[in-house]
């Protein structure tokens, strides 16, 4: 008779096969559509279908939101306008657009280097910046910020790093190896950097609606947990303020950051909550406050709603009964890009 332990086994092995299968088709069908389009080089357009479609997957949607987020906008803009040297050389890591390296030159830099590892992207960068007379003030450089060299890509060390690469959870994009790296490699020993701190502040919530946005149990009566193989693991993003819940603990803090200073790399932390209403606690949501310089703060708490990030959510393995007036302790551990409960 087949054990429990090695139906499991041979279910895993299946379900990582079937992954690489579903891998397989799809770089299939971009390579098909690519040679489709490098046969008729004449034809080439962002209105052809095979284009649109994508440049639709290699542009994340949150691009549009981002861009049209006033107040990222103006907390951007005054920060750097308050701590960009001026007739310094700035290094940007994300140019996306090129909107923080044309809001830097407005401030007074000599230069910017601005770097996009997406091509796309970096291409519509430099037709921005080409539109709006920069082209001659910021170089685009379609790589990642830790493929630089100085005497390389830049001419000497940089006077300032600017980066707004975080997510909702605060180092998913990867802000913490990045300035690490431009820290160490590519900055002057007294430059600037934007930005200059980052909290993580949090709460426990009570939310089965939340937390079961990334797994399931039961469906019209039939066990398809299996499913959660494929759960995201460590914080995903969601707006509080949507779904059903009940803040059950006070504020506190989670995590900080000195980007010019700390080390920079995984950690953890033990955090004591306390409890101010009793009920179960599925999670703790997150959300961060992060210091730009020049006395700017920007945030995505869930109060502000206007804020086109979300909030993190990190689901407790298991659900918690919890009385007011305790306090729980938890344990939460970050990588270069992920936060998590352990």
């Amino acid at each position: 008779m087949t054990s429990v332990t090695s139906l499991t086994a041979e279910g895993e092995v299946r379900l990582a096969l079937a992954g690489l299968r579903a891998r397989a088709q799809e770089l299939n069908r971009i390579a098909e559509d690519t040679a489709r389009l490098l046969a008729e080089p004449d034809a080439l357009s962002p209105e052809y279908p095979e284009f649109r479609e994508f440049a639709r997957e290699a542009v994340p949607r949150w691009h549009f939101a981002m861009l049209n987020d006033h107040e990222r906008n103006d907390a951007l803009a005054t920060a750097l306008e308050r701590i960009v040297p001026r007739d310094g050389t700035v290094l940007d890591i994300g140019a996306g657009t090129g909107l923080l390296a044309m809001m830097a030159v407005r401030a007074g830099a000599s230069h910017v280097y601005s770097c996009e590892a997406n091509p796309l992207m970096a291409e519509v960068a430099r037709q921005v910046l080409a539109d709006e007379g920069f082209a001659d003030r910021v170089t685009v450089l379609a790589c990642r910020s830790d493929q630089l060299a100085v005497g390389r890509e830049l001419p000497r060390r940089v006077d300032a790093v600017i980066s707004e690469i975080v997510d909702c959870g605060l180092i998913g994009e990867g802000i913490l190896p990045s300035i690490r790296h431009a820290r160490r490699e590519l900055l002057t020993p007294d430059g600037v950097m934007l930005p200059e701190q980052g909290r993580l502040l949090g709460a426990l919530v009570q939310s089965e609606n939340a937390v079961n946005l990334n797994r399931v149990s039961r469906a019209g009566g039939f066990d398809v947990s299996r499913l959660n193989v494929f759960a995201t693991p460590g914080h995903f993003p969601i707006r509080l303020h949507t779904w059903p819940h009940r803040v059950l603990s006070e504020t506190v803090e989670l995590a900080s950051f000195d980007f010019a200073a700390d080390p920079l790399g995984p950690g953890s932390s033990k955090l004591s909550v306390p409890v101010t209403e009793s009920g179960t606690v599925h999670a703790l949501v997150a959300w961060f406050e992060l210091d730009l310089g020049g006395g700017v703060t920007l945030r995505n708490s869930p109060d502000n709603v206007g804020s086109h990030w979300m909030q993190a959510l990190l689901p407790l393995a298991e659900p918690v009964e919890a009385q007011a007036g305790s306090t729980l302790e938890l344990d939460l551990a970050w990588s270069d890009t992920r936060l998590s409960l352990v």
